[in-house]
Protein backbone atom coordinates (compact mmCIF):
# COMPACT_ATOMS: atom_id res chain seq x y z
CA UNK A 1 0.00 0.00 0.00
CA UNK A 2 2.80 2.12 0.80
CA UNK A 3 4.43 1.71 -2.68
CA UNK A 4 1.23 2.66 -4.15
CA UNK A 5 0.78 5.61 -2.53
CA UNK A 6 4.78 6.76 -3.32
CA UNK A 7 3.38 6.32 -7.26
CA UNK A 8 0.36 8.55 -6.65
CA UNK A 9 2.36 11.07 -4.90
CA UNK A 10 5.41 10.74 -6.96
CA UNK A 11 2.49 11.84 -9.97
CA UNK A 12 1.47 15.17 -8.02
CA UNK A 13 5.55 15.75 -6.92
CA UNK A 14 5.85 15.99 -10.80
CA UNK A 15 3.02 17.68 -11.31
CA UNK A 16 3.98 20.25 -8.69
CA UNK A 17 6.98 20.83 -10.42
CA UNK A 18 5.15 21.54 -13.79
CA UNK A 19 2.47 24.15 -12.36
CA UNK A 20 5.46 25.79 -10.18
CA UNK A 21 6.33 27.34 -13.48
CA UNK A 22 3.38 28.55 -14.64
CA UNK A 23 0.67 30.97 -13.19
CA UNK A 24 -2.45 29.71 -14.83
CA UNK A 25 -4.72 28.10 -12.04
CA UNK A 26 -5.98 24.65 -12.75
CA UNK A 27 -10.04 23.83 -13.61
CA UNK A 28 -11.40 22.16 -10.70
CA UNK A 29 -13.79 19.51 -12.60
CA UNK A 30 -17.61 18.67 -11.07
CA UNK A 31 -18.63 15.67 -9.99
CA UNK A 32 -20.23 14.82 -13.68
CA UNK A 33 -16.12 14.98 -14.91
CA UNK A 34 -15.42 12.64 -11.78
CA UNK A 35 -17.93 9.59 -12.89
CA UNK A 36 -17.62 10.42 -16.40
CA UNK A 37 -14.07 9.41 -15.89
CA UNK A 38 -14.48 6.44 -13.96
CA UNK A 39 -16.52 5.47 -17.17
CA UNK A 40 -14.16 6.28 -19.50
CA UNK A 41 -11.46 5.03 -17.97
CA UNK A 42 -13.52 1.57 -17.90
CA UNK A 43 -14.15 1.20 -21.42
CA UNK A 44 -10.85 2.07 -22.90
CA UNK A 45 -9.70 -0.86 -20.97
CA UNK A 46 -12.40 -3.25 -21.74
CA UNK A 47 -11.84 -1.89 -26.02
CA UNK A 48 -8.31 -2.77 -25.03
CA UNK A 49 -8.55 -6.33 -23.74
CA UNK A 50 -11.56 -7.22 -25.64
CA UNK A 51 -11.15 -10.43 -27.77
CA UNK A 52 -7.83 -10.94 -26.45
CA UNK A 53 -6.70 -14.98 -25.93
CA UNK A 54 -5.55 -17.24 -23.42
CA UNK A 55 -2.34 -16.46 -24.93
CA UNK A 56 -2.14 -12.99 -25.55
CA UNK A 57 -3.19 -12.49 -21.85
CA UNK A 58 -0.54 -14.31 -20.55
CA UNK A 59 2.35 -13.66 -23.16
CA UNK A 60 5.52 -11.46 -21.47
CA UNK A 61 7.78 -9.41 -23.55
CA UNK A 62 10.66 -10.01 -20.72
CA UNK A 63 10.88 -12.03 -17.76
CA UNK A 64 10.81 -9.22 -15.57
CA UNK A 65 7.37 -7.75 -17.18
CA UNK A 66 3.96 -8.14 -16.51
CA UNK A 67 1.62 -9.71 -18.82
CA UNK A 68 -1.84 -8.26 -19.80
CA UNK A 69 -3.55 -10.72 -17.28
CA UNK A 70 -0.85 -9.50 -14.23
CA UNK A 71 -1.54 -5.72 -15.26
CA UNK A 72 -5.85 -6.53 -15.01
CA UNK A 73 -4.98 -8.28 -11.60
CA UNK A 74 -2.66 -5.33 -10.79
CA UNK A 75 -5.21 -3.10 -11.04
CA UNK A 76 -7.88 -5.10 -9.13
CA UNK A 77 -6.06 -5.41 -5.79
CA UNK A 78 -5.20 -1.71 -6.14
CA UNK A 79 -8.55 -0.47 -6.61
CA UNK A 80 -9.66 -1.47 -3.11
CA UNK A 81 -6.54 -0.20 -1.03
CA UNK A 82 -7.41 3.68 -3.22
CA UNK A 83 -10.79 3.29 -2.40
CA UNK A 84 -10.02 2.58 1.32
CA UNK A 85 -7.27 6.05 1.00
CA UNK A 86 -9.89 7.99 0.02
CA UNK A 87 -12.53 7.17 2.65
CA UNK A 88 -10.06 7.97 4.97
CA UNK A 89 -9.08 11.30 3.52
CA UNK A 90 -13.14 12.29 3.21
CA UNK A 91 -14.11 10.93 6.63
CA UNK A 92 -11.60 13.79 8.38
CA UNK A 93 -13.25 17.13 9.68
CA UNK A 94 -13.23 19.62 7.25
CA UNK A 95 -10.72 22.11 6.59
CA UNK A 96 -11.09 24.62 4.05
CA UNK A 97 -9.08 27.14 5.20
CA UNK A 98 -6.19 25.15 4.09
CA UNK A 99 -7.24 25.02 0.35
CA UNK A 100 -4.67 27.66 -0.84
CA UNK A 101 -2.11 24.86 0.12
CA UNK A 102 -3.22 22.92 -2.45
CA UNK A 103 -1.05 23.34 -5.57
CA UNK A 104 -1.67 20.17 -7.63
CA UNK A 105 -4.82 20.57 -10.25
CA UNK A 106 -7.35 17.71 -11.14
CA UNK A 107 -6.07 17.49 -15.23
CA UNK A 108 -2.35 17.54 -13.32
CA UNK A 109 -3.35 14.61 -11.01
CA UNK A 110 -4.39 12.65 -14.01
CA UNK A 111 -1.34 13.75 -16.57
CA UNK A 112 1.14 13.00 -13.88
CA UNK A 113 -0.84 9.30 -13.02
CA UNK A 114 -0.65 8.48 -16.86
CA UNK A 115 2.65 9.34 -17.19
CA UNK A 116 4.53 6.33 -18.48
CA UNK A 117 8.02 7.79 -18.55
CA UNK A 118 8.41 7.38 -14.56
CA UNK A 119 7.86 4.16 -13.36
CA UNK A 120 7.29 1.98 -9.48
CA UNK A 121 7.97 -0.70 -8.52
CA UNK A 122 4.27 -2.48 -6.72
CA UNK A 123 4.38 -3.64 -3.40
CA UNK A 124 3.62 -7.46 -2.64
CA UNK A 125 0.20 -6.92 -1.63
CA UNK A 126 -0.54 -5.25 -4.54
CA UNK A 127 1.58 -7.49 -6.85
CA UNK A 128 -0.28 -9.99 -9.31
CA UNK A 129 0.63 -13.69 -9.05
CA UNK A 130 3.19 -14.57 -11.59
CA UNK A 131 1.79 -16.56 -14.19
CA UNK A 132 -1.43 -14.05 -13.79
CA UNK A 133 -4.64 -14.90 -12.40
CA UNK A 134 -6.72 -14.09 -15.70
CA UNK A 135 -7.67 -16.57 -18.36
CA UNK A 136 -10.10 -14.56 -19.82
CA UNK A 137 -10.59 -10.49 -19.78
CA UNK A 138 -14.19 -11.14 -19.38
CA UNK A 139 -13.57 -12.21 -16.09
CA UNK A 140 -11.47 -9.50 -15.03
CA UNK A 141 -13.67 -6.78 -16.19
CA UNK A 142 -16.34 -8.74 -14.45
CA UNK A 143 -14.53 -8.06 -11.32
CA UNK A 144 -13.86 -4.84 -11.95
CA UNK A 145 -17.10 -3.40 -12.18
CA UNK A 146 -17.93 -5.48 -9.10
CA UNK A 147 -15.40 -3.33 -7.46
CA UNK A 148 -16.23 0.35 -8.72
CA UNK A 149 -20.46 -0.22 -8.56
CA UNK A 150 -19.19 0.33 -4.50
CA UNK A 151 -17.08 3.69 -4.93
CA UNK A 152 -19.64 4.73 -7.70
CA UNK A 153 -22.36 4.65 -5.13
CA UNK A 154 -20.01 6.47 -2.59
CA UNK A 155 -19.11 9.43 -5.11
CA UNK A 156 -22.50 9.77 -5.67
CA UNK A 157 -23.59 10.47 -2.05
CA UNK A 158 -20.86 12.76 -0.95
CA UNK A 159 -21.02 16.51 -2.84
CA UNK A 160 -18.04 17.94 -4.59
CA UNK A 161 -17.67 20.64 -1.74
CA UNK A 162 -17.45 18.04 1.03
CA UNK A 163 -14.65 16.48 -1.40
CA UNK A 164 -13.09 19.65 -1.85
CA UNK A 165 -12.88 21.04 1.91
CA UNK A 166 -10.95 17.93 2.73
CA UNK A 167 -7.21 18.94 2.57
CA UNK A 168 -4.58 15.60 3.59
CA UNK A 169 -0.70 16.07 3.79
CA UNK A 170 0.66 13.71 1.37
CA UNK A 171 4.96 12.70 1.73
CA UNK A 172 4.79 15.44 -1.23
CA UNK A 173 2.14 18.05 -0.48
CA UNK A 174 -1.12 18.71 0.04
CA UNK A 175 -4.18 17.26 -1.73
CA UNK A 176 -8.24 17.11 -1.35
CA UNK A 177 -10.78 14.46 -1.14
CA UNK A 178 -11.69 15.01 -4.86
CA UNK A 179 -7.97 13.96 -6.06
CA UNK A 180 -8.14 10.82 -3.57
CA UNK A 181 -11.31 9.69 -5.51
CA UNK A 182 -9.31 10.70 -9.06
CA UNK A 183 -6.73 8.50 -8.19
CA UNK A 184 -8.10 5.46 -8.63
CA UNK A 185 -9.43 5.77 -12.36
CA UNK A 186 -6.28 8.04 -13.48
CA UNK A 187 -4.38 4.52 -12.04
CA UNK A 188 -6.49 2.07 -14.33
CA UNK A 189 -5.70 4.45 -17.12
CA UNK A 190 -1.62 4.45 -16.56
CA UNK A 191 -2.24 0.24 -16.62
CA UNK A 192 -4.01 0.38 -19.49
CA UNK A 193 -1.48 2.53 -21.37
CA UNK A 194 1.09 -0.79 -20.06
CA UNK A 195 -1.22 -2.99 -21.55
CA UNK A 196 -0.90 -1.11 -24.90
CA UNK A 197 2.67 -1.12 -24.86
CA UNK A 198 2.31 -5.24 -24.50
CA UNK A 199 0.16 -5.43 -27.58
CA UNK A 200 2.71 -3.05 -29.45
CA UNK A 201 5.29 -5.86 -28.67
CA UNK A 202 6.65 -7.41 -31.71
CA UNK A 203 6.26 -10.90 -30.49
CA UNK A 204 2.86 -10.30 -29.17
CA UNK A 205 1.24 -13.43 -30.15
CA UNK A 206 -1.64 -13.42 -33.26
Amino acid sequence: MKRLLFLLFTACTLVNAVMAQSDAPGVQHDKAFLLDYYQQTFDVLQKSVAGLSEAQLQFKSAPDRWSISQCLEHIILSEPALFEYAKKTLAQQPNPERKGDVKVTDDGVIKGMTDRSFKAKASEEMSPKEAGKYRNAKSALKDLKKERKAILGYIKGISVDDMRNRITDSPFGPVDGYHSLLYIPAHTARHTLQIEEVKADPNFPD
